[in-house]
């Protein structure tokens, strides 16, 4: 079967994807002067900029590759709240999952670039655990999707209060009655709470803290290797991809194990490479591809996103073109 006939098995597979949304803004402008206020640059305005962010920019990637995903988050009930409704609607991205909180606000990172140099951040965030109604607004929604057909679920953690530990229990609970696969890119806060989701993606700084363990993968592969088995011990999750940076990735399943080295690229910034990461894996995934190809493909979309600067969406016809160019044209 050709790489091709492969990637068509993606088109229209409708994928939840449940975690902390935010909205990337960006105020683009030029420096030459220096505020006689404060030793600070002064940034002349040119350009503003608002993106989907954090769990919406995995959706991003997903419709580039051809899904439906769904966006289930928390919001606040303000300007911003609704302006990522907005952006969403605008990419065409199913905003059914989104709720709306008076006792919150939406996350809104925004970035100062002045010259095409990154000068400042400045981050309006809640990370307190949204309340016990909004969590059973957001489990009820996610029954009501399931209910109407979903092929996969992604959990992207941001450590900003939607993922609790009921949530994540109750949610993995009901994709499995409904025989749904569960993906997972997590943070360190509830690491260890998705118990019992199908695959389960750290990056390797994430693996060593989260089970607290000090090791290096390149001086100490069997430490490393015992790691995901005590993972795997400890989340009984089916499968295991762990990204490695400029080792590549690691995947594991039922004692099955393959590392992918990374290709030589030409790293610009790797700012939003695991969104891309979890959507390619999910999406493979739920297509029924083997383990070792999961993690092959993947591997290729990361390395691909860190070419471009900023946090950008894969291409599918370029990713399609580099696989065929790395890995057998002809895979089955």
């Amino acid at each position: 079967m050709k790489i091709a006939e492969l990637f068509e098995r993606f088109n229209g597979k409708r994928i939840l994807v449940i975690g902390d949304v935010m909205i990337d803004a960006y105020v683009r402008g030029t420096v030459s002067r220096v505020s006689p206020e404060a030793p600070v640059p002064i940034v002349s305005l040119d350009k503003e900029e608002k993106r989907l962010g954090g769990a919406a920019n995995v959706a991003v990637n997903l419709l580039a590759l051809g899904a439906n995903p769904i966006i289930c988050s928390v919001v606040g009930d303000d300007d911003s709240g609704r302006l990522m409704r907005q952006l969403l609607d605008n990419a065409s991205i199913s905003s059914d999952g989104l709720i709306h909180s008076a006792s919150r606000i939406t996350t809104v990172k925004t970035r100062v670039i002045g010259n095409n140099q990154h000068l400042l951040r400045i981050d309006a965030e809640v990370t307190d655990a949204i309340t016990e109604q909004e969590e059973t607004a957001l489990i009820e929604c996610v029954e009501n999707l399931l209910i109407s057909g979903v092929d996969g679920i992604i959990f992207e953690d941001y450590n900003k209060g939607l993922l609790t530990g009921r949530c994540i229990s109750e949610i993995i609970r009901m994709a499995r009655d409904f025989g749904v696969k569960t993906t997972v890119d997590p943070k360190k806060d509830n690491f260890l709470s998705y118990k019992g989701v199908t695959l389960f993606k750290p990056n390797l700084k994430e693996l060593k803290e989260g089970l607290g363990l000090h090791f290096s993968f390149s001086e100490n592969g069997e430490l490393f290797k015992m790691a995901v088995n005590q993972l795997e011990n400890e989340l009984k999750n089916d499968i295991s991809l762990v990204t490695l940076s400029e080792h590549g990735v690691y995947i594991q399943a039922q004692g099955e194990g393959h590392h992918i080295p990374a290709h030589i690229r030409n790293i610009a910034d790797v700012s939003g490479a695991g969104d891309t990461v979890i959507s390619v894996a999910t999406l493979c995934l739920v297509s029924d591809f083997p383990i070792k190809l999961i993690a092959e493909i993947s591997n290729i979309a990361g390395g691909l996103v860190c070419e471009e600067s900023g946090v950008v969406a894969i291409n599918k016809s370029h990713l399609l073109n580099e696989c065929r160019e790395l890995l057998a044209d002809t895979l089955v």
